[in-house]
């Protein structure tokens, strides 16, 4: 096919409203993103957009929630015109996936009744540590249920009057069909999914009950909850309060079907086909996570993983850092100013490439080097709050390769404890895959990455599109369902959204694996030294 073809399809598409459209809001940005019949990205737009710490609690405005959807449509229509000569009034379906976790809680007419409280925020660590015992079950201090309990305990004045809490994409997915639900993968960072029947677990919801009643009486939690539904349900369709949201111009129709919203968890499992049991993703940004889809529980709690599910329900061990690339990005905003300083400004992309290629370069332990990226706490080495460091020793090798190559490893460090308390649980792993902007450079932090979780890591032709093509992929999923019965989500993705991608595979080098473990082993040393930081400064 020409590419002229190619285009008066994609036109032809866009004008029949047989285009899927998936908007993820990130924690930098609210990207959109059209995808055509074939699951093609057609178009794109984003808004940028910063948490913002209030009363000290990390949290986003409703108001910039609103103004970063309508900036991201608005991007992506203009996208659309410009490509294709035509701006799309309706849709075959769409979604909306957000970060996971949080704290959105509203009375009876639906007003916010305090600040929404991101997955950021490690407030709630007697109520995640009363909730684990509890339940017998990780309690992660980011969950929502977390932010309720805490809430509670806390006698917080606004409690008598929630009537719903929910998380961001949830708010949204409210905003635009009136809806008070959300996509089990999402939900199960609210609360404890039971596998066999893929809704809330009912022990779990009974022992809150009685928890509650002491400290508030008649507050019934799965009355607060929102409806689960999974990957494939019709989860309401966009109002004409949502369209005019989503897009003022009113350009805009109602009446598109809506998937079920979903965390960018779960829409990073799509996004690199990783929702079958023994394969799983990792998805670096902001924060970094690792997902790997259980063949069967776990035998043991652990303070270090979360217990999630697939869009389709099914259990899946999480590693989640609270931080990720942030500190990487910082560094290459240096070495840019740098550069610029030097009379030779360059893109960020080749401050990246440059420096990433650089690592290469780099001793395989990382040359005595030690990289802490803890800009914010981290739960799953015990701190509530994060210094960035770089720390080295006098006799260690202090090159642009090692400061590079330590900082990759500085990003992987949390994740790869995690990933060690799966490895003891024997929990078996065929492929690793990963997305996210630091693997736009090819061949370095994908390596890097293999070695820290001594596992093949694949990255596809996708893995830089993200979430916001992974619900836009949900979106499709359940228009070709359509509520009958159809493929499972597995199945349609292996089939008809994979069935020709290309994968890169890096399989785990024994220097690397070698060098990142003894790297690992200085980095365990040295939280003493982040621990101290977070008490001086």
């Amino acid at each position: 096919m020409t590419l002229p073809d190619q285009e008066t399809e994609a036109r032809d598409a866009i004008t029949s409203g047989r285009t899927t459209l998936g908007i993820e809001l990130g924690s930098t940005n609210i990207k959109a993103c059209l995808i055509g019949p074939e699951h093609q990205v057609l178009a794109g737009g984003s808004h940028a957009w910063e948490n913002e710490l209030a009363d000290g609690l990390w949290t986003y405005p409703l108001e910039a929630v609103h103004r970063g959807l309508q900036g991201a449509y608005a991007a992506l229509v203009a996208d659309v015109e410009q490509r294709y000569g035509v701006r799309p009034t309706t849709y075959a379906a769409l979604g909306v996936s957000a970060m996971m976790h949080g704290y959105l809680a509203f009375d009876a007419d639906d007003q916010l009744l305090v600040p929404f409280r991101t997955w950021r925020n490690t407030s709630t660590g007697p109520a995640a540590a009363e909730l684990s015992e509890l339940f017998g079950y990780n309690i992660p201090l980011r969950w929502s249920i977390a932010h309720l309990y805490q809430a509670i305990l806390d006698d917080e004045p606004h409690v008598p009057q929630i009537a719903s809490f929910t998380t961001l994409a949830g708010y949204v997915h409210r905003a635009l069909t009136g809806r008070h639900v959300l996509g089990v993968g999402d939900a199960s960072g609210m609360f404890p999914i039971d596998p066999a029947t893929r809704d809330y677990d009912q022990r779990m919801l009974e022992q809150f009950r009685h928890l509650a009643a002491a400290k508030r009486p008649g507050l019934h939690v799965e009355g607060l909850l929102p409806e689960v539904l999974p990957a494939g349900a019709d989860a309401g369709r966009l109002t004409a309060d949502g369209a005019a949201l989503l897009d003022p111009s009113g350009e805009l129709r109602p009446g598109v079907l809506l998937c079920p919203p979903e965390g960018d968890a779960g829409t990073g499992m799509v996004a690199t086909n990783a929702v079958a049991p023994r394969t799983g993703n990792i998805s670096a940004g902001t924060s970094i996570f690792a997902m790997v889809v259980l063949e069967k529980p776990l035998t043991s709690v652990h303070h270090e993983l979360d217990l999630v599910t697939t869009p389709a329900g099914d259990l899946v061990a999480m590693v989640h850092c609270n931080n990720g690339a942030s500190e990487l990005d910082a560094w290459a905003g240096v070495f840019g100013q740098f550069a610029a300083a030097l009379g030779h400004p360059s893109s960020a992309d080749d401050v990246f490439g440059a420096l990433f290629t650089a690592a290469l370069d780099g001793d395989a332990d990382g040359g005595g080097l030690l990289a802490y990226n803890y800009l914010a706490g981290e739960p799953i080495t015990g701190l509530e709050e994060g210094r960035p460091l770089i720390v080295r020793t006098p006799d260690s090798r202090l090159t642009l390769a090692n400061v590079m190559r330590t900082q990759i490893y500085g990003a992987f460090g949390t994740l790869a404890l995690g990933m060690n308390v799966l490895h003891g649980e024997g929990v078996a792993i065929d492929t690793m895959l990963a997305h996210g902007g630091m693997f736009r450079t090819a061949g370095v932090a994908q390596r890097f990455l293999a070695a820290a979780v001594d596992a093949p890591v694949a990255v596809g032709q996708t893995a830089s599109e993200g979430g916001a093509w992974g619900i836009a992929v949900l979106a499709a999923y359940a228009a070709a369902v359509d509520g009958e019965d159809g493929p499972t989500l597995d199945a349609y993705l292996t089939e008809q959204v994979f069935a020709d991608a290309a994968l890169d595979v890096a399989r785990p080098d024994a220097d690397d694996v070698a060098g990142f473990a003894a790297y690992l082993e200085r980095y365990s040393a040295g939280l003493a030294v982040e621990r101290a930081a977070t008490e001086a400064l």
